[in-house]
Parts: structure tokens; sequence; C-alpha cells
């Protein structure tokens, strides 16, 4: 697809307007009213959904490999689930996933 420099300046106004409606819609129309304890609850889970989210996909099918997900990745994301979950920190679980996944990439010489 090759689209000219107007269309794309269009495209990220259109995206840039959507994305202040969506915020406003929340912010704006509700933020000055109390939000009900469940609300307030599932919202402290936001940033522990979202950065799975983010990382998960790169992590099971990695782009870098031609899409072939492998093993080394895989123990790096169980240290990851275990250690968080074992130690009750994420910081944890991401450090115990980023010595597995160098450990594993030296030891199979991919690194």
């Amino acid at each position: 697809m090759n689209y000219s420099n107007a269309e794309i300046w269009l495209i990220i106004a259109v995206l840039a307007v959507g994305t202040y409606l969506i915020r406003f819609s929340f912010l704006g129309l509700i933020g000055d009213r109390p939000m009900p304890p469940l609300v307030l609850k599932l919202l402290r889970f936001t940033p522990v959904a979202v950065l799975p989210g983010m990382v998960a996909p790169l992590a099971l099918y990695p782009a870098a490999t031609g899409g072939e997900t492998e093993p080394v990745r895989l123990a790096a994301i169980l240290a990851v689930l275990v250690v968080s979950w074992w130690r009750r920190n994420a910081l944890w679980g991401i450090i115990a996933g980023v010595v597995v996944l160098y450990a594993g990439l030296i030891a199979t010489g991919q690194l």
C-alpha cells in the first residue's frame, strides 16, 4: 500500500481526534464524579493487563525467527510466570525471564 503524504496526515489526524474523544468520554464527562469502588479496583489491574498484552505476541510469535516459537522464549515466559506468582512481584519475574532468556540464547549459540 502506498499512501500519499496527505493521506498519511489525514489518517494521523483522524486517529488523534478519535483518541481524544475516547479519553474525553471517560475523563471529561465523568471525571468530576466519584467512581464506584468496583471500577477503581478494576482500573488498578490495567497496567498488569497491558504489559503482557504487548509482550506476549513478540515472545510467542517472534518475527525475527520467521514466526516460529522458540523453546528458549517459552522457557523465559514460564520463568516469568512462575517467579512472579511465587514471589508475588512482577519485577522479580521480569528479572528471572531476562536471565533465563539470555542464558538460553547463550547456551544454544544464538547470542
